[in-house]
Protein backbone atom coordinates (compact mmCIF):
# COMPACT_ATOMS: atom_id res chain seq x y z
CA UNK A 1 0.00 0.00 0.00
CA UNK A 2 1.24 3.51 -0.85
CA UNK A 3 1.20 6.11 2.10
CA UNK A 4 1.17 9.59 1.91
CA UNK A 5 3.74 11.99 1.88
CA UNK A 6 5.05 13.49 5.45
CA UNK A 7 2.82 16.59 5.39
CA UNK A 8 2.11 18.47 8.67
CA UNK A 9 -1.49 17.43 10.12
CA UNK A 10 -3.68 20.51 8.76
CA UNK A 11 -5.83 22.97 10.59
CA UNK A 12 -7.38 26.24 9.62
CA UNK A 13 -5.13 28.03 7.19
CA UNK A 14 -3.11 25.12 5.93
CA UNK A 15 -3.07 22.88 2.47
CA UNK A 16 -5.53 20.31 2.90
CA UNK A 17 -4.94 16.81 1.54
CA UNK A 18 -6.78 14.57 -0.73
CA UNK A 19 -8.96 12.96 1.53
CA UNK A 20 -11.03 11.13 -0.92
CA UNK A 21 -7.66 10.06 -3.19
CA UNK A 22 -6.19 8.99 0.72
CA UNK A 23 -9.67 7.03 1.56
CA UNK A 24 -9.99 5.39 -1.70
CA UNK A 25 -6.29 4.39 -1.54
CA UNK A 26 -6.64 2.89 2.16
CA UNK A 27 -9.84 1.45 2.37
CA UNK A 28 -10.72 0.27 -0.99
CA UNK A 29 -12.94 2.86 -2.84
CA UNK A 30 -13.66 6.07 -2.39
CA UNK A 31 -17.16 7.08 0.30
CA UNK A 32 -20.44 8.25 -1.40
CA UNK A 33 -20.48 11.09 1.54
CA UNK A 34 -16.66 12.64 3.07
CA UNK A 35 -18.62 14.29 5.97
CA UNK A 36 -18.48 11.05 8.17
CA UNK A 37 -14.95 10.68 7.76
CA UNK A 38 -13.70 14.55 7.87
CA UNK A 39 -15.31 13.78 11.18
CA UNK A 40 -13.35 11.02 12.42
CA UNK A 41 -10.31 12.87 11.62
CA UNK A 42 -11.04 16.01 13.18
CA UNK A 43 -10.03 16.74 16.93
CA UNK A 44 -12.09 18.06 19.64
CA UNK A 45 -9.45 21.08 19.70
CA UNK A 46 -10.86 22.19 16.19
CA UNK A 47 -14.20 21.31 16.25
CA UNK A 48 -17.13 20.15 18.22
CA UNK A 49 -18.29 17.85 15.44
CA UNK A 50 -15.33 15.49 16.01
CA UNK A 51 -14.32 12.01 16.28
CA UNK A 52 -15.89 10.89 19.69
CA UNK A 53 -18.79 9.55 18.80
CA UNK A 54 -17.45 7.48 15.77
CA UNK A 55 -14.80 5.96 17.70
CA UNK A 56 -17.31 5.00 20.32
CA UNK A 57 -18.84 2.84 17.78
CA UNK A 58 -15.61 1.96 15.87
CA UNK A 59 -14.17 0.91 19.13
CA UNK A 60 -17.32 -1.76 19.63
CA UNK A 61 -17.35 -2.87 15.67
CA UNK A 62 -12.86 -3.54 15.83
CA UNK A 63 -13.48 -5.61 19.21
CA UNK A 64 -16.45 -7.72 17.09
CA UNK A 65 -14.52 -8.05 14.16
CA UNK A 66 -10.92 -8.82 15.73
CA UNK A 67 -13.19 -11.37 18.01
CA UNK A 68 -14.73 -13.39 15.24
CA UNK A 69 -11.04 -13.63 13.05
CA UNK A 70 -9.50 -14.99 16.73
CA UNK A 71 -12.30 -17.26 17.04
CA UNK A 72 -11.75 -18.37 13.31
CA UNK A 73 -7.98 -18.96 13.64
CA UNK A 74 -7.25 -20.49 17.31
CA UNK A 75 -10.16 -22.90 16.68
CA UNK A 76 -8.15 -24.36 20.13
CA UNK A 77 -7.76 -21.91 22.43
CA UNK A 78 -9.96 -21.55 25.64
CA UNK A 79 -11.95 -18.10 25.90
CA UNK A 80 -8.90 -17.01 28.43
CA UNK A 81 -6.01 -17.25 25.75
CA UNK A 82 -8.48 -15.97 22.82
CA UNK A 83 -9.44 -12.42 25.65
CA UNK A 84 -5.63 -12.07 26.38
CA UNK A 85 -4.98 -12.16 22.37
CA UNK A 86 -7.96 -9.22 21.23
CA UNK A 87 -6.92 -7.44 23.97
CA UNK A 88 -3.32 -7.47 22.83
CA UNK A 89 -4.90 -6.47 19.30
CA UNK A 90 -7.25 -3.63 20.11
CA UNK A 91 -5.15 -1.28 22.36
CA UNK A 92 -4.68 2.20 21.53
CA UNK A 93 -0.89 1.79 21.05
CA UNK A 94 -1.79 -0.91 18.16
CA UNK A 95 -4.85 1.22 16.86
CA UNK A 96 -2.55 4.22 16.68
CA UNK A 97 1.11 1.98 14.96
CA UNK A 98 -2.10 1.01 12.42
CA UNK A 99 -2.83 4.43 12.08
CA UNK A 100 0.64 6.07 11.45
CA UNK A 101 1.20 2.74 8.79
CA UNK A 102 -1.74 3.81 7.12
CA UNK A 103 -0.69 8.02 7.10
CA UNK A 104 -3.45 9.38 8.96
CA UNK A 105 -1.23 11.77 10.39
CA UNK A 106 -1.29 13.66 7.37
CA UNK A 107 -5.30 14.08 7.43
CA UNK A 108 -5.72 14.52 11.29
CA UNK A 109 -7.06 18.11 11.92
CA UNK A 110 -6.01 19.53 15.37
CA UNK A 111 -6.58 23.10 16.67
CA UNK A 112 -3.15 25.12 16.68
CA UNK A 113 -2.74 24.21 20.71
CA UNK A 114 -3.23 20.58 20.04
CA UNK A 115 -0.77 20.64 17.22
CA UNK A 116 1.69 22.70 19.25
CA UNK A 117 1.30 19.92 21.94
CA UNK A 118 2.30 17.22 20.09
CA UNK A 119 -1.23 15.53 19.49
CA UNK A 120 -0.38 14.13 16.09
CA UNK A 121 1.96 11.74 17.50
CA UNK A 122 -0.15 11.14 20.41
CA UNK A 123 -0.68 7.00 20.58
CA UNK A 124 -4.11 8.49 22.60
CA UNK A 125 -5.27 10.77 19.61
CA UNK A 126 -4.11 8.39 16.64
CA UNK A 127 -6.00 5.18 18.75
CA UNK A 128 -8.93 6.76 18.91
CA UNK A 129 -8.99 8.45 15.05
CA UNK A 130 -8.23 4.90 13.81
CA UNK A 131 -11.32 3.48 15.50
CA UNK A 132 -13.41 6.59 14.94
CA UNK A 133 -12.60 5.53 11.24
CA UNK A 134 -13.84 2.15 10.74
CA UNK A 135 -16.92 3.26 12.31
CA UNK A 136 -17.37 5.65 9.55
CA UNK A 137 -16.14 3.09 7.17
CA UNK A 138 -18.86 0.45 8.90
CA UNK A 139 -21.67 3.18 8.55
CA UNK A 140 -20.54 3.62 4.80
CA UNK A 141 -20.19 -0.02 3.92
CA UNK A 142 -21.58 -2.27 6.09
CA UNK A 143 -20.21 -4.94 8.49
CA UNK A 144 -18.65 -7.05 5.60
CA UNK A 145 -16.73 -4.25 4.22
CA UNK A 146 -15.39 -2.90 7.74
CA UNK A 147 -14.36 -6.78 8.10
CA UNK A 148 -12.22 -7.02 5.24
CA UNK A 149 -10.46 -3.55 6.12
CA UNK A 150 -9.48 -4.75 9.67
CA UNK A 151 -7.95 -7.82 8.67
CA UNK A 152 -5.87 -5.88 5.99
CA UNK A 153 -5.09 -3.11 8.15
CA UNK A 154 -3.81 -5.23 11.46
CA UNK A 155 -1.89 -8.04 8.48
CA UNK A 156 -0.15 -10.25 10.55
CA UNK A 157 -0.07 -8.51 13.82
CA UNK A 158 -2.48 -11.59 14.20
CA UNK A 159 0.04 -14.77 14.17
CA UNK A 160 2.79 -12.18 15.74
CA UNK A 161 2.70 -14.00 18.95
CA UNK A 162 2.83 -17.81 19.40
CA UNK A 163 0.96 -18.47 22.20
CA UNK A 164 -1.75 -16.28 23.35
CA UNK A 165 0.05 -13.59 25.35
CA UNK A 166 -0.29 -13.13 29.58
CA UNK A 167 -0.59 -9.51 30.69
CA UNK A 168 2.10 -8.25 32.61
CA UNK A 169 0.29 -7.54 35.54
CA UNK A 170 -0.88 -11.14 36.01
CA UNK A 171 2.23 -12.47 35.40
CA UNK A 172 3.53 -10.06 38.33
CA UNK A 173 0.55 -11.27 40.25
CA UNK A 174 1.25 -14.99 39.76
CA UNK A 175 4.95 -14.78 40.14
CA UNK A 176 4.25 -12.93 43.31
CA UNK A 177 2.03 -15.47 44.79
CA UNK A 178 4.42 -18.60 43.55
CA UNK A 179 7.20 -16.78 45.83
CA UNK A 180 5.18 -16.49 48.64
CA UNK A 181 5.49 -12.19 48.46
CA UNK A 182 3.22 -9.63 48.60
CA UNK A 183 0.71 -8.73 46.00
CA UNK A 184 2.09 -6.12 43.65
CA UNK A 185 1.28 -2.45 44.42
CA UNK A 186 1.08 0.72 42.02
CA UNK A 187 1.41 3.49 43.10
CA UNK A 188 1.07 6.69 40.58
CA UNK A 189 4.08 8.84 41.24
CA UNK A 190 4.01 11.58 38.25
CA UNK A 191 1.08 12.81 35.99
CA UNK A 192 2.24 15.56 33.41
CA UNK A 193 1.31 16.78 29.74
CA UNK A 194 -1.63 18.52 28.44
CA UNK A 195 -5.37 16.35 28.55
CA UNK A 196 -5.49 15.18 25.49
CA UNK A 197 -1.92 13.57 25.47
CA UNK A 198 -1.22 12.73 29.31
CA UNK A 199 1.97 10.55 30.38
CA UNK A 200 1.55 8.94 33.68
CA UNK A 201 4.42 7.39 35.18
CA UNK A 202 3.42 4.88 38.01
CA UNK A 203 5.81 2.84 40.83
CA UNK A 204 5.06 -1.07 41.48
CA UNK A 205 6.79 -2.53 43.95
CA UNK A 206 6.70 -6.26 45.75
CA UNK A 207 7.22 -5.21 49.46
CA UNK A 208 10.65 -4.69 49.84
CA UNK A 209 12.24 -7.29 47.53
CA UNK A 210 12.10 -4.80 44.38
CA UNK A 211 10.21 -2.42 42.38
CA UNK A 212 10.14 -0.42 38.97
CA UNK A 213 8.71 2.42 37.40
CA UNK A 214 7.10 2.72 34.17
CA UNK A 215 5.46 5.39 31.91
CA UNK A 216 2.58 5.35 29.56
CA UNK A 217 -0.98 7.41 28.18
CA UNK A 218 -3.23 6.08 31.14
CA UNK A 219 -3.13 4.62 34.44
CA UNK A 220 -3.72 1.43 33.03
CA UNK A 221 -0.75 1.41 30.61
CA UNK A 222 1.68 3.25 32.87
CA UNK A 223 0.75 0.16 35.27
CA UNK A 224 2.06 -2.56 32.63
CA UNK A 225 4.71 -1.26 31.33
CA UNK A 226 5.53 -1.10 35.21
CA UNK A 227 4.78 -4.94 35.78
CA UNK A 228 6.56 -5.90 32.82
CA UNK A 229 9.66 -3.53 34.23
CA UNK A 230 9.88 -5.41 37.16
CA UNK A 231 8.99 -8.70 35.64
CA UNK A 232 12.48 -8.21 33.19
CA UNK A 233 14.64 -7.23 36.64
CA UNK A 234 13.13 -10.49 38.76
CA UNK A 235 14.06 -12.30 35.98
CA UNK A 236 17.58 -10.97 35.74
Amino acid sequence: MVHCGALEPHGRGLLKPDLGGWIAEVFGSAPDDLAPFERALTHGSQAADNYERLEFLGDRVLGLIVAEWLFERFPGEPEGSLSRRLNALVTGAVCADVARDLGVVTHLRLGKQAREDGAAQSDNVLGDVMEALIGAWYLANGLDAARDFVRSAWGSRIDKQRSAPKHPKSALQEWAAAHNRRPPEYVIIDRSGPNHAPRFTVRVSIGKLAEAEGIGTNKSSAETEAAKALLEKLAG
